[in-house]
Formats: C-alpha cells, sequence, structure tokens
C-alpha cells in the first residue's frame, strides 16, 4: 500500500520508480515515488546505466529512508561460482546499510541468501521468467516475498494468478510504464548468440532495436533454407516494440490485487523520472479521493518524456500491430501537426496542429516523410515560427512532402519545467511523515525539545534534543509560546509535517530567531537521521551474519573430482517436436528422446485447426514409438505456460502416466512446481530454461531434479567449476549439456507471421529474420501462437566431447527442433558415433572427431560455431 493513501480513502498499489543514478534517485523522491530501484556497478541488468558505488548506494539509502522511501537493489543477473562468495558479502552489505529488499534472478544465490541471510527481503526479478501461478507459489516456497511478473500477461490473468496464491501473502509487481522486452525476459539470448554480451548478465546490447528483414523461402531434406526472397515491407525494425502506457487505465490496476506498479528506466535521465513519475503520483493520489479523470496535458507530459509510440500492452490486450512499433526504435516525441504545404522559396512548411503544443525556439525536431519507414528529417529549430488561424509556418532545413508529420522530441522548456521538481519539489508530490513534537523549557533557560516522527509502516522513531545553548531572560521583548510553535512548524525542505506541537514554557525569556531556527533544524536533522537509522540491523545481528558467511567460506573447498565408473560413456540425447523425429532419433541411437509436442492455446485466435486433444495424440504416438526400445522417453514441456495452458497439459501427464510416462523436462520452475505437486510419480528432468549456472542452483533446487541441463551460456570453464563444486554437496543430480543444434535465443508472444497474413501453426514455407550484416535467424511460430527465433549458426560441440565429459556431463544433448527427420536421424548417427568411439577408446582421436565435425557442418544449417564453450560470455 502506497503511503500517499490516507487510510479513509482508496488504497493505493506503491509506485516503484527506476533510479539509474543519484540524481535520477532525487528526481524519483522529489517526483512522488513510494519505492526507488537501483543497481550497484555490479551484478546488475542493466550494466549500461551511470547506477551507483558502494559509497552512492549508502548515501542513496540514507536519503531515502530520511523520507520513507523504499530502497530495492537489483542483482538480478546469474552468478557464476567463482562470484558466489563475493556476492554473498554484497548482499550482506546491502542488508547491513537497511536495503528494503534485493531484487534476484539467480535461484542458487537466492536458496544462498535464504541461508544465510534469512532477514532481508528478497524479491523475484522478471528475469525469473515467473509467469504462472505455480511459478508464484514456487517463488513464496523459496522465500521470495514479491514476484516482479512477466510482462506478457493479462490483468485477468494476473488477478487469477493473484487469487490462486493468495494464501502465500506473496506481493505481485507489474511494470506499468516504459520500454518493453521483445521476447521473456530470462529467456532471451539474441544479444548473446549475436555478440556474446548476454542479457542475463545484464550485457543485452538490445539487438531488438536493430532493423531486420524478413525473407521466405523452402528448405531442403535436411530443413535447410533454400531461394530466400525478402518479403516487402514497409517496416524495418520488425522486433521493436512500442512503449508501454498504462496512465489511461490506472483506475484497473488500482482495483487489481497488484501490489506494485514499476515504471521502467534506469538509463533514462533524471528529467523523465521527475515528469513520468510525478504524472504518475498526481494520478494516483486523485484516483485514491475519487477526483481522477484523464488528463490530455498529462499524458502529453508523458510523450514528450520519451515514447516509442505508446501501447497499453499485454496488460490490457494490446498485440501484434498494437503493441509493435516497428517502423522505428527510437523516441517519437509529442506529435504536433502535419505538413500541408511547402514553399521552397522561403524553406517554410505550413503545419495543420494537431494539439495545443506550437514549437518554439530551441525545440528539436523531428519530421518523419510518408512512404518507406525511416524516412525522416530532425532538426533543431532556431527561429520562430509564424503563426495564422489555421497553422503556422515552419522553417525548415530542407523539403518536405505533403503529408508528412512532425514531432517535437526534445524541449528546453520542458526539461526545464522537470528540474524544478527535483530542485522544489510541489506540496502535492512531497511526501510527507508526521511529526509530533514537545519542546520543554525550564525557567533558567534550558530547552529540551522531544518527539516522534512516524515511518510509512508506521512504526515510531522517538527523537530527543537538548540544544547547548539556553535561552537568556528578556529585556524588552520576551519570547511567547506562539512563536516558537510556529517557528518549529517550519519543516520546509524536509519531509516531516507538524501534526501537533505542545510548548511548556512560563515565559520572560528570549532567543534570536537564528538560535530558534538553528534548533528547529538540528532537530529535524536528528529525526531524519534516526529514521534512516531504524532501517539497519542492529550491530549484533550484523555481526553473526558475518561470523556465518566467514564460516562458510573458510569450510568449502573444491573436491577433487570422482570418476564414475562410467566416465567413459555419454548418453545422447535428442529434442524432437514431431513422432516423425522421434522416430528417426530413436533409429539413430539416442539413448534418451526429450518430446516437445505443440500446445495449443487459447490465449490465441489463427488458423490453426487441429482436434482439441492433439496434445495428448502427439504423447500417445511418440510414447509409443520409444516402447519396448532401449530409448528412455521423456516428456519436455516448453519454456512458456501460462495457467490456462497448464491446466490442459497436467491433465494429459496424468493421463499419459497411466500409459507408461515416467519422466518429464521443465524448463521453468512453475512448470516444475506444477508437475511435482500433481504427478509426484514422475521423475523431473531441468531444461536449459531453468537458467542453471552455479552449484548452487544445481544442488539447492527446488523440486529436485535428477538430471540437469547447464546453462548454455557457460564456458568450458565455468561447467568445470560447477559441477566439481556440485561433487562437494552429497547427492546431486546428473549434468547435460546442449551440444548440438540452432539455440532458440528468445521466445515472444508476437507473430511476425502476421505480417504477411499467414499463420504459420503449421509446417510450411521457411521464414527468417537477416540482419544487417546478412546473417539468417530462423523464425518458428508454433500452434502455441508464439514464435521462437533461433541462432543463425548451429552450435556443434562435438569435436568437444572429450572435454565435456572431463567438465562432470553425462548427458550430452541435440537441439532436433524444427528440422526434418532426416536431419533428425543423421546427426544423432553422427554423435551416436562419437559418444561410442569416447567410450571405447577414452578418446577417439582429434582427426575422427573433426571428421565427425565436417559431417556434422554438412548438415548445419547456418554453418557451425562453439557458441560459449571455448570463450565465454563478454563481461
Amino acid at each position: 500500500m502506497s503511503p500517499h493513501a490516507h487510510p479513509t480513502k482508496t488504497a493505493l498499489p506503491e509506485l516503484l520508480a527506476p533510479a539509474g543514478s543519484p540524481e535520477a534517485l532525487r528526481a524519483a523522491i522529489a517526483a512522488g515515488a513510494d519505492a526507488v530501484y537501483l543497481s550497484g556497478k555490479r551484478f546488475g541488468a542493466r550494466k549500461f546505466a551511470a547506477n551507483f558505488s558502494d559509497a552512492e548506494i549508502e548515501a542513496a539509502v540514507r536519503y531515502a529512508h530520511s523520507y520513507g522511501i523504499r530502497v530495492y537493489v537489483t542483482v538480478n543477473t546469474l552468478i557464476s561460482d567463482r562470484e558466489l562468495d563475493g556476492v554473498l558479502e554484497y548482499l550482506s552489505w546491502l542488508w547491513s546499510i537497511g536495503v528494503d529488499a534485493v531484487l534476484v534472478q539467480d535461484t542458487g544465490l537466492a536458496t544462498l541468501a535464504r541461508e544465510f541471510l534469512p532477514d532481508l527481503p528478497l524479491h523475484a526479478s522478471t528475469q525469473m521468467t515467473i509467469h504462472n501461478s505455480d511459478g508464484v507459489r514456487w517463488a513464496a516456497e523459496l522465500g521470495l516475498s514479491r514476484v516482479v511478473l512477466a510482462r506478457e500477461l493479462s490483468l485477468y490473468e494476473v488477478a487469477r494468478i493473484a487469487e490462486e496464491t493468495r494464501d502465500t501473502g506473496t506481493g505481485l509487481e507489474v511494470f506499468a510504464h516504459g520500454a518493453l522486452c521483445y521476447g521473456y525476459s530470462g529467456q532471451c539470448l539474441l544479444s548473446s548468440v549475436i555478440g556474446g554480451r548476454s542479457g542475463n548478465r545484464g550485457m543485452c546490447a538490445q539487438p531488438c532495436r536493430k532493423a531486420y528483414a524478413l525473407v521466405q523461402g523452402e528448405t531442403d531434406a535436411y530443413g535447410r533454407p533454400e531461394n530466400l526472397a525478402e518479403v516487402t515491407l514497409k517496416e524495418k525494425y520488425l522486433l521493436s516494440p512500442k512503449d508501454l502506457c498504462t496512465y489511461q487505465h490506472l483506475p484497473d490496476l488500482v482495483k487489481s490485487p497488484v501490489a506494485s506498479l514499476k515504471i521502467e528506466g534506469r538509463m533514462k535521465s533524471p528529467e523523465y523520472v521527475a515528469i513520468v513519475v510525478s504524472t504518475y503520483r498526481r494520478a494516483l493520489d486523485a484516483i485514491a479521493t475519487g477526483t481522477w479523470e484523464p488528463s490530455r496535458e498529462a499524458y502529453r507530459d508523458l510523450l514528450m518524456a520519451f515514447n516509442r509510440e505508446f501501447t497499453e500492452g499485454y496488460l490490457f490486450g494490446d498485440r501484434y500491430g498494437k503493441l509493435m512499433g516497428r517502423d522505428a526504435p527510437d523516441n517519437r516525441g509529442l506529435a504536433v501537426g502535419r505538413v500541408e504545404r511547402y514553399d521552397g522559396k522561403s524553406k517554410t512548411a505550413f503545419i495543420r496542429p494537431s494539439c495545443p503544443v506550437t514549437p518554439v525556439p530551441g525545440d528539436g525536431l523531428l519530421i518523419t516523410l510518408p512512404g518507406e519507414a525511416g524516412r525522416e528529417l530532425g532538426f533543431a529549430l532556431n527561429t520562430a515560427t509564424t503563426v495564422s488561424p489555421r497553422g503556422y509556418l515552419l522553417p525548415v532545413p530542407g523539403p518536405v512532402p505533403e503529408g508528412s508529420l512532425v514531432y517535437i522530441t526534445s524541449s528546453p522548456g520542458f526539461d526545464a519545467r522537470a528540474r524544478r521538481i527535483i530542485a522544489k519539489p510541489p506540496e502535492d508530490l512531497l511526501r510527507q511523515l508526521p511529526a509530533v513534537i514537545e519542546i520543554t523549557i525550564s525557567s533558567s533557560g534550558s530547552v529540551a525539545i522531544e518527539g516522534t516522527v512516524t515511518r510509512p509502516d508506521g512504526k515510531t522513531i522517538p527523537v530527543l534534543y537538548r540544544p547547548d545553548q539556553a535561552l537568556e531572560p528578556a529585556t524588552t521583548r520576551p519570547l511567547i509560546a506562539g512563536q516558537l510553535e510556529e517557528q518549529f512548524r517550519k519543516t520546509g525542505g524536509t519531509p516531516f509535517v507538524v501534526r501537533t506541537c505542545t510548548i511548556h514554557y512560563e515565559g520572560g525569556l528570549f532567543a534570536p530567531m537564528a538560535i530558534l531556527n538553528d534548533m528547529r533544524r538540528e532537530f529535524f536533522r536528528r529525526a531524519g537521521d534516526l529514521l534512516a537509522a531504524s532501517y539497519r540491523p542492529a550491530p549484533e545481528e550484523i555481526g553473526k551474519m558475518r561470523e556465518a558467511l566467514k564460516a562458510r567460506k573458510s569450510g568449502r573447498s573444491l573436491p577433487a573430482r570422482s570418476v564414475r565408473e562410467d566416465a567413459g560413456r555419454l548418453r545422447v540425447a535428442v529434442i524432437a517436436d514431431t513422432p516423425d523425429n522421434v522416430i528417426a532419433a530413436r533409429d539413430g541411437g539416442a539413448d534418451a528422446i526429450l518430446f516437445e509436442p505443440a500446445v495449443l492455446s487459447e490465449r490465441h485466435t489463427c488458423g490453426n485447426r487441429v482436434p482439441g486433444d492433439f496434445f495428448r495424440m502427439q504423447i500417445q504416438e511418440a510414447l509409443d514409438a520409444c516402447r519396448d526400445t532401449r530409448t528412455r522417453f521423456i516428456l519436455k514441456l516448453p519454456r512458456i505456460l501460462h495457467d490456462c495452458e497448464m491446466e490442459k497439459v497436467l491433465a494429459a501427464i496424468r493421463d499419459a502416466e497411466q500409459e507408461g510416462l515416467a519422466f518429464c523436462m521443465s524448463e521453468n520452475p512453475g512448470t516444475s512446481h506444477a508437475i511435482i505437486h500433481t504427478c509426484p510419480g514422475i521423475a523431473l528432468h531441468g531444461g536449459a530454461g531453468l537458467n542453471i549456472f552455479n552449484h548452487a542452483a544445481a544442488t539447492r533446487s527446488v523440486p529436485q531434479y535428477i538430471l540437469l541441463t547447464l546453462s548454455p551460456e557457460l564456458s568450458r570453464t565455468d561447467i568445470a567449476e560447477l559441477t566439481a563444486s556440485a561433487a562437494g554437496c552429497g547427492e546431486v543430480p546428473e549434468f547435460a549439456l546442449i551440444v548440438q543444434g540452432n539455440s532458440e535465443a528468445l521466445v515472444t508472444e508476437d507473430c511476425i507471421a502476421r505480417l504477411v497474413r499467414q499463420c504459420r501453426g503449421d509446417r510450411g514455407r521457411f521464414f527468417a529474420l537477416r540482419d544487417e550484416t546478412g546473417r539468417i535467424f530462423p523464425l518458428h511460430e508454433a500452434k502455441d501462437c508464439r514464435t521462437r527465433i533461433v541462432n543463425a549458426a548451429e552450435l556443434c560441440l562435438i569435436d568437444m566431447l572429450p572435454d565435456i565429459r572431463d567438465a562432470g556431463i553425462t548427458e550430452i544433448v541435440i537441439d532436433a527442433r524444427f528440422r526434418p527427420a532426416a536431419y533428425a536421424l543423421g546427426i544423432t548417427r553422427l554423435y551416436r558415433e562419437a559418444a561410442d568411439a569416447l567410450g571405447e577408446t577414452g578418446s577417439p582421436g582429434k582427426g575422427k572427431l573433426q571428421d565427425l565435425k565436417e559431417r556434422a557442418k554438412a548438415l548445419s544449417l547456418g554453418g557451425i560455431t562453439a557458441g560459449h564453450f571455448l570463450r565465454g560470455l563478454k563481461e
């Protein structure tokens, strides 16, 4: 609940503001935020923001807490084994300085923090990809007090999740304003596979804002594209979403069970933060009193602050064209008019206004030209416009055709208004904490000022100040009690408002106003210090925590790896998505089939026309293909399963269990939680979507897995460190690694095929994106109407199998999804041959492995890559 909501008014959700710098933090507080989120220089998901040094974090926490503002610090990246000790120490320091919560992505870090820092509140970052009720239940069992839900949920789905998980007490947070990611956060490897900069490590290079062409063609017998041709499209920025703006729907959000409304923007300016936060603050406060109506002026302010055009987002039903801004990836500014004619002699354009705002000298303008997207003219206006009743003449640096649209993208006057909010917060925005003061002045002139200040959570902080200076007997104009009260009610520049001021004073004394002002300022300075200190744990608690961390660190050592009896044999597993591929992989010698059938979704409407029990039918056919063979059958579930899909999937698993299904692979903790609690007889494998990046995530996973597929972003060294550390943790799962296939780079709710008015639910023509370097990224739209983008080059580690085995991997995985049976058969045979040779000789020799690599390359789509196995990610 927001402290801005009066107990007799409508309860408000928390307004959570971004702070990418100390200046932005001050802007957020001045503009009326209830809480801010920020990052240090390490371990945050926005490494390209200015961020905060340790000293700046400590100062920020103290400053925010003196105003009763909560501070959340993001540590929402995946953490490697060699970083775990340092990150735990960092979290312990954050706890010691009174941080209100830490946002995390890494499940291993979360489990360790719960053990060693049980009083530090943890929030699940949106990077955890929690998007269903079981995901929230899993987070609650892990000890997380809040979940930032995936942006892809509708408000109906959010409300359903809240209802299903009400008993957990877990708060739900949603994004209300700002930039949107194209794919599900935490599952996006696009930046990683393109340039080695991982969003899971805070290094996303934003490839979704780049230009792409849509290409189509046919495929050969192995699923490789042929005869590619570009699809003619007006749009170039095919993966660029509009910016989220829920301003118009704030009453719906206030009525919803959402605990916090999050504004995105840690890479935005302090001026942006001031305008956006103040706009939402005023709207929420008006909703609380029943006096709010949407304001066109406020909406224009949001547009001026920054926009790529606005969408109401998945929260309020926008999808596809309504959500995507494929014509441009940058700030659109405020649309102010349309060109009616251009005069080449005067180099002016006559503008028909579309809003009351007229450009003035100093404004930055953008004129978008009709026709192909991206044709535009940008310039700074240096001379005034000539206004007429129907519009105005605008000086322009070049010809602009009729129909061109005019936008203001920057305005010195607008920025100045934002800076005034920061410098001198308006009274309706400034948070005011109630203070009670009692002033006692003895007959000798000694002064005692006692009182309390109350935090937003209701906790009362006592304050006592005894000034050294005493009041003197008056000679002419004695001080009266009313003057004292008047002076001590002046709280400008502080977060306090004096509710009551009691004076015990018999009169007859004198003090200059300057002395009284100093006393007042010192009392409130001490009140701010005590308020900030009240958020910090007791020194003895900090000491105990540090001793526990010291004992953990000194007690840890990497055990020598024990060689298993079957260390020479690597099992070969194949991910297949059709019964035909299951049969091909089986015939190619796979030890295990990971079958990922198509899941139909009621959330979408398209051209798919298949039986309602299609999912069950696929499972039965694939299960029968592996029955009475040496091939283990594992049902692999997709990375994304919303609640409405989960119900049907679980029902199908229960039916398949009666037919002999014994194993499932989950890519998401929510799915794992659902399977364990609904089908306890199923043995669980963990997929790459779980982002297993360190031994703590592997060995402390809840629920327990019998096998875990490690993150594809780990290097050979990282894998060896993880498995060695895990070996000292008692009973641990086996480890698998994806070694072949076009890596799944992202999954999105968007359907690019709609641009060509086709449904791609069934296999047909090949569609892909071509980037500016000519690389081809295949697109796959499944029957759940979600798009998967896979890497342009195919991962191939067949020549690295000795290193993979020696690093502690027991199962190698071929991802044959989206490819025909001929590929699945051929590539499985190659890895079967390599694994058998490795088991027979211990090392097949470089020549043999190189030959197998060349044969795998001949089957590949887009050539081959070693991924991150050799060099790791860029840091």
